[in-house]
């Protein structure tokens, strides 16, 4: 009888660890900005599972540094602001980045810089046109 609670207890506990890996905990996280395609977001889990969302350059307003008050300190993320589609001056939506590796932000400033590059060229490129 205790053999078989101890057996089913192991049991539930592999169910939970092999759903936490393929789930919750992500192992890598990466960011792909081209400007005249859009960007790409990826989550690589520790099962070796991989999540990507793709957002069309025309959907992206800016890329900016948020940051946020949480168990008294200050968290620094960087967000991607979606343009609302009625409102042209207008956020429609805030995708946060990086939140499960939650890099220092002097590393986000350098991703921040890059992405600024980018969305810079290719509105030079879109006002020649």
């Amino acid at each position: 009888q205790n053999s078989m609670v101890l057996s089913a207890a192991i049991f539930i506990t592999l169910i939970g660890l092999i759903i936490y890996l393929h789930f919750v905990k992500i192992d890598q996280e990466s960011l792909l900005v081209i400007g005249s395609l859009g960007i790409q977001v990826t989550s690589s889990y520790a099962s070796g599972k991989e999540s990507t969302t793709f957002i069309e350059m025309g959907q992206v307003k800016d890329v900016v540094i948020n940051e946020a008050i949480h168990m008294q300190k200050v968290i620094y993320y960087l967000c991607i602001l979606l343009q609302d589609p009625e409102d042209p001056q207008g956020v429609s939506e805030v995708v946060p980045l990086f939140q499960s590796s939650k890099p220092r932000l002097d590393c986000l400033i350098e991703v921040y810089k890059s992405c600024q590059e980018i969305l810079e060229q290719r509105k030079t490129l879109h006002n020649q046109v």
